[in-house]
């Protein structure tokens, strides 16, 4: 049996999570009569999948530390369904009971220095823990772009056999209705008249790049939204704050992020560093525009069909309107090769494989 550490399914639907709920609802179109998968669920889960064909277990207890359930509890679980852990959250049970994991991109080893509080500190320490004991001990390691490969080998000398790339997907996308009364909150967001950006607002988003952008341009309209990560904080947020051209949403819904990525003048994705990027491909599908970092993942992921900045130009002297004007490629084969489906045939086929 191939058991999933449902621990996303105590968590908001972002990023990873979002991934996780998604290659698992694939999955479980995808598994015949001899594949044995099942979820482990914790009890305090805020949504308990209602699939198919995975078995569904609900632990006797709820999460009450992620370290713990991750490190210790789910590998409990493990050994007594007899079961081979699928972990889809950079975490996984320590040494030979690893299991099959991912590693979305190794942040905490790549950009050390990100991490000053003591707090920080400590998420560096057990995100790195996770890097090398996934990378040592895991049967097989899946990332989600060909970036993050090469630092994960690059970094913990890992084979090209135990490595595979499982992309993310945008499909989800489809099934959201635009909530349009986010302009009604937000008077001066003006529909086809501001910038978006979205994205927890974390260090290497780089707002700060935003920052002195829109300091620059205020004749410029820019909406973030994204809430502080705990330990993540970007120094940039009070400065943006106090630019009338800038409004800082906080945590907007879904129907709301929908509404405003269809209606912006282009989204704006400054990222220095990123496994892959979701937020540009939700924003593709709706037609948007695409303006981002030519760093890390991002120009594998985007190909032609995106603007990019040079994160290490001066924001001030970048041109928008002038960046606009420049032909870019239909976003119609980015959309298709970046699926769920297809990334979790990818994954079954590996799974299949050992």
């Amino acid at each position: 049996m191939i058991l999933i550490n449902g621990n996303f399914l105590c968590r908001n639907l972002t990023g990873i999570e979002r991934f996780s709920w998604e290659i698992c609802k694939q999955l479980d179109n995808l598994i015949q009569k001899d594949d044995d998968f099942a979820i482990l669920a914790p009890a305090n889960a805020k949504n308990f999948p209602d699939f198919k064909k995975i078995k569904l277990i609900i632990s006797e207890k709820p999460i009450k530390s992620f370290p713990k359930w991750d490190l210790f509890d789910f590998k409990k679980a493990c050994k007594k369904h007899n079961a081979i852990g699928l972990n889809f959250s950079n975490t996984a049970p320590l040494g030979k009971a690893c299991g099959y994991a991912f590693i979305h991109d190794i942040y905490a080893h790549d950009f050390p220095k990100d991490f000053v509080s003591l707090k920080e500190k400590l998420i560096k320490a057990y995100c790195n823990l996770n890097y090398k004991n996934i990378a040592k001990n895991a049967k097989k390691i899946f990332t989600v772009s060909e970036f993050s490969a090469k630092q994960i080998k690059k970094a913990y000398k890992v084979s090209d056999s135990r490595l595979a790339v499982i992309p993310n997907g945008w499909e989800h996308f489809n099934s959201i209705q635009k909530d349009d009364g986010i302009f009604e909150k937000y008077p001066k967001l003006q529909k086809k008249n501001f910038y978006f950006t979205l994205g927890s607002l974390q260090k290497r988003k780089n707002l700060k790049w935003i920052a002195i952008h829109a300091k620059n341009h205020p004749q410029e309209i820019f909406a973030i939204s994204g809430r502080v990560i705990s330990g993540y904080e970007s120094e940039e947020i009070s400065e943006l704050s106090s630019l009338s051209n800038v409004i800082l949403l906080g945590y907007v819904s879904d129907e709301e992020v929908k509404a405003l990525m269809s209606e912006c003048k282009a989204f704006v994705f400054p990222s220095y560093y990123e496994g892959f990027g979701i937020p540009p491909l939700e924003a593709m599908s709706v037609g948007a525009k695409i303006i981002c970092a030519n760093a890390a993942s991002l120009p594998e992921i985007y190909e032609k069909s995106a603007h990019y900045i040079d994160i290490n130009q001066n924001p001030a002297d970048v041109d928008f309107e002038k960046l606009l004007l420049e032909k870019v490629e239909p976003n119609e084969k980015i959309l298709e090769k970046y699926t769920y489906e297809k990334s979790a045939q990818k994954l079954l086929a590996a799974l299949r494989n050992g």
